[in-house]
């Protein structure tokens, strides 16, 4: 008879989850590090119980929100290079709902994440319970329907067997290099305690390994061809080639065909600041010299960038007659705006292509003078960053730390005013080691993220930091991972720039002739008296080291201070709101302006914003 284990559908997944392994570099490691956990009513009884008997191989991180948990996982995701996952799970009922967001982030930056929530009775005797919504004409319809739009692969188990077919399935979807994004599982009440006999093979020791998909021979062919023919030709380097592990070859790949190099948001750190080719970060968020190459640039190849409008400009960035090439795992993203497709994994795709280039180099005067221009844009961000006789700015800050921190610490920032101003003025030290959210700009990844990025770094790094950015508007809207990294001993150094409400928002608010309303406090109609939030004593209630500094030169000496101790230290700097802002290597965004308006500020700038609109290309 074939060998059975009689298990809770709960342990049957908690038992399958511990059995997973992923080779890395040639080492075995469990390829879920854990989890990040709320109980309620609707995971703890079943869940939690499976969860207890296993703390030592899967370690439960208890969260404070369960959308910063769903921060945490993306974080760890993230430093894993998509090798590794945690697992979140919910209650049913608004626990889950708190979800939403994180699954979301996950889906913007295809990043595995493993969602494991409660659900409603199967068996409705009990209808309606605690926090079930209803819907009286289709009472098979819940909240946790609600993350068929945010994941990439969706279940809600109805029958304990189907767990043999449902978790293979969403490991695999969060292991492929085209699809990855977030799973979710949604586990109903009472399933989660029946039993079943499942076959002692679902449990077997299983060891991975991330697909690399060789790209189709003509499509490499065509890219060649386009890239031969190139008279101005660029390298986009998004993301993806850190998650394929391709650094090495995208630098020899640029070195040996003198092609300038340009990084996505999502791309930074895939070349160190001082490499002659490296031009810079590109679009709204980038750099003079990034853009005023890919302006001219007559050839653009991508590799492992999915495109977004703060790369591309809003697809202003490139000339309209530009070609451009894509390598890239997802065959959705290979495919955008007329590129030539070239679909596969970054790595084997550029050893192919340098094969078929053979000995073709960019033109000398192309190269010199994209090294020119990033001279040029190296004087001004040392400029920028400098302190001096003016307002404290987000820049002053950035500066400070990029000269004191170790070149391995990680460095996290997201939405709001920190993306732009971190990867605009941001020196790479190290390979990877920036991780700015802004694939979906998300208030709150911040210290969330940072906490997860931390338990990662911890696992396989000693001896460097994750260091995190964040403004006074994020800060307020998700701070409770400073009481996580304190409780679980993960520092973090973070740094709050506080500019007195949303003042990025309030400088495009002003930029498009919009009088100041409703994002700086002080500019709240509601808001009779404003006053500052005491942000050092309320860090210092979480537990963490904390002080107020005065000016990036107070900011330096609390920053060692903060790299000599032992728990999270959290360090306050107000910076100006108006001034100090990079205004350098914008490209030209996208943003709704009113066509008409009895403001002739508000006019004025939408014409001038329409102005720019003939460069925008046209596709798909």
């Amino acid at each position: 008879m074939p060998v059975t284990h009689r298990l809770t559908v709960a342990q049957a997944i908690i038992r399958y989850l511990q059995n997973q392994f992923i080779e890395i570099d040639g080492v075995e490691t469990r390829i879920c590090g854990g989890g990040f956990g709320i109980f309620g009513h609707g995971n703890v009884p079943c869940l939690g119980e499976a969860l207890y008997a296993v703390q030592e191989e899967l370690p439960l991180y208890r969260g404070q929100n369960e959308q910063s948990m769903g921060f945490a996982a993306a974080g760890y995701a993230k430093y894993h290079l998509r090798q590794r996952f945690m697992f979140c799970t919910a209650s049913a009922g608004p626990g889950t709902a708190n979800l939403l967001t994180a699954a979301a982030l996950a889906h913007a930056n295809r990043l595995p994440m493993l969602m494991l929530c409660g659900d409603t009775f199967l068996t409705r005797l009990p209808d309606p319970v605690l926090q079930q919504l209803e819907h009286f004409g289709n009472p098979s319809l819940g909240l946790n329907d609600a993350f068929k739009a945010v994941t990439r692969y969706w279940d809600r188990i109805t029958h304990p067997a189907q767990i043999i077919q449902s978790l293979p399935a969403a490991l695999a979807t969060m292991l492929d290099p085209g699809d990855c994004g977030p799973a979710f599982i949604g586990l109903p009440q009472d399933l989660q305690g029946w039993a079943y006999d499942y076959p002692a093979e679902f449990f077997e020791k299983k060891t991975h390994r991330i697909r690399r998909v060789t790209p189709d021979a003509d499509e490499i062919a065509d890219a060649a061809a386009a890239l031969k023919a190139a008279k101005r030709p660029m390298i986009i380097a998004g993301g993806g080639v850190q998650y394929s592990k391709a650094v090495a070859e995208l630098t020899a790949f640029a070195e040996a065909h003198q092609i300038p190099v340009v990084e996505s948001i999502a791309g930074r750190a895939n070349m160190l600041a001082t490499h002659d080719l490296n031009t810079g970060p590109i679009g709204v968020t980038g750099s003079d010299s990034a853009n005023v190459i890919a302006e001219e640039a007559d050839v653009i190849l991508s590799v492992g960038c999915r495109m977004q409008d703060f790369a591309t400009g809003s697809w202003t960035a490139f000339a309209k007659d530009a070609q451009l090439i894509s390598l890239n795992a997802a065959r959705h993203d290979a495919g955008k705006h007329m590129s030539l497709p070239v679909v596969g994994d970054a790595k084997l795709g550029l050893l192919a292509l340098g094969e078929v280039l053979s000995d073709y180099k960019a033109p000398e005067a192309w190269t010199a003078k994209a090294r020119a221009e990033r001279v040029k844009w190296d004087a001004y961000v040392v400029e920028n960053v400098a302190p001096g006789n003016r307002p404290n700015s987000y820049a002053q800050a950035i500066g400070v730390v990029n000269d004191l921190c170790d070149p391995r610490d990680r460095i996290v920032a997201a939405a709001g005013g920190l993306p732009a101003e971190v990867t605009a003025n941001w020196r790479t030290l190290d390979i990877g080691t920036v991780d700015v959210e802004f694939g979906f700009s998300c208030m709150g990844y911040e210290i969330a993220g940072g906490w997860g990025a931390r338990i990662a770094q911890s696992e396989q790094e000693s001896g460097h930091d994750t260091i995190v950015f964040t403004g006074d508007g994020s800060y307020l809207l998700m701070n409770s991972d400073i009481y996580s990294s304190v409780l679980t001993g993960k520092k973090l150094i973070i740094l709050v720039l506080d500019n007195g409400g949303f003042a990025v928002i309030n400088k495009l608010q002003n930029n498009t002739g919009n009088e100041s309303f409703n994002n700086l406090i002080a500019d709240c109609p509601t808001v009779p008296a404003p006053f500052a939030v005491d942000f050092e004593s309320h860090a210092a209630s979480m537990g963490a080291n904390a002080e107020t500094v005065a000016n990036p030169g107070e900011l330096a000496e609390a920053f060692k201070r903060a790299k000599a101790a032992d728990k999270t230290s959290v360090i306050v700097m107000k910076v100006d709101a108006y001034e100090g802002w990079t205004e350098g290597g914008h490209a030209w965004w996208e943003v709704g302006t009113p066509e008409v308006s009895d403001s002739e500020k508000v006019r004025a700038a939408h014409e001038d914003w329409e102005s720019t609109r003939p460069k925008q290309r046209q596709g798909v």
